[in-house]
């Protein structure tokens, strides 16, 4: 039977990872538009920076026990705000509102534990990666958290439960034809599915499923030591200014070698101080 790994442990390797490979990172692409920075002056004139997030997506954001949303990447959007000279202004939403809501101009970035996929790239611009995750699963089954691929847990009879909308979904019907995958809204209920035996597994980032377990050491939950894949998490951006891309990258990048993003990894992935504050 494999339990998760010491938290601390498990999310520092995450977080060295995540700098390595940030570290190397090409420029973010940023899609054709016309000449011109409509979206940064709109921006700078209200003087604040909308941020759409799910708020349910620990360590990366979360609802604390008071209802602030805290995480690693709020930190990192404060951070970016105080950079620009601008006020932030969390905007939440259900995960797979999140890209539709950036489109409508509804917010001016989307940093929510998105993974950058080409499908997405063909939509909106990103600047990253930040961080590097990978998928995981949260069961109670032994059999289920000893597996090491997805074609071991295609198995018929079973079901899983993903994320609408996130990239947890869609690999789990490609990897999973023989299973039945059923979606969820947010990531508690689709935990709550899986201690109620409603479903054989939830698939979702690593970092989550490793928390669950952490955080309910008595509830027979179970995960993998390993995450199946690897994934870059970026910062969704319109694709019609790469102006305000190109501002977010920079600021991104400066983050990066004064060590403050160094700094935001070790607070929320290599220590557990912050699990006090979750209800």
């Amino acid at each position: 039977m494999r339990r998760a790994r010491p938290l601390v442990l498990v999310l520092l390797a995450l977080a060295l990872a995540a700098c390595q490979t940030a570290s190397s990172r090409a420029p973010a692409p940023a899609a054709a538009a016309p000449a011109g920075g409509h979206r940064v002056q709109q921006i700078v004139a209200s003087g604040t920076l909308r941020v759409g997030l799910s708020g349910d997506q620990p360590p990366f954001n979360m609802t604390a026990r008071d209802g602030r949303i805290i995480g690693f990447e709020v930190d990192v959007v404060r951070k970016l705000g105080e950079a620009m000279g601008l006020a932030v202004a969390l905007v939440q939403k259900p995960f797979e509102d999140l890209l539709p809501a950036l489109e409508r101009g509804e917010v001016d970035l989307v940093m929510s534990g998105v993974t950058i996929t080409a499908e997405r790239n063909a939509r909106v611009a990103f600047v990253g990666p930040y961080f590097v995750s990978g998928k995981s699963l949260l069961t109670r089954s032994p059999e289920i958290a000893n597996v090491g691929s997805f074609a071991a847990l295609d198995v018929p009879g079973r079901t899983y439960v993903a994320l609408a909308g996130s990239t947890s979904e869609a690999l789990a019907r490609e990897q999973l034809p023989r299973a039945e995958v059923v979606t969820t809204a947010d990531y508690e209920s689709g935990i709550e599915r899986v201690r109620a035996g409603r479903v054989d597994a939830m698939i979702a980032d690593f970092a989550i499923c490793q928390v669950t377990v952490w955080r309910e050491p008595h509830a027979g939950l179970l995960t993998i030591e390993t995450p199946l894949t690897a994934e870059p998490l970026g910062i969704a951006l319109p694709p019609d200014d790469p102006l305000l891309v190109n501002l977010v990258d920079n600021h991104l990048r400066t983050l990066e070698w004064t060590g403050v993003l160094t700094q935001l990894k070790a607070r929320w992935l290599a220590d557990n101080a912050w699990l006090a504050e979750l209800p």
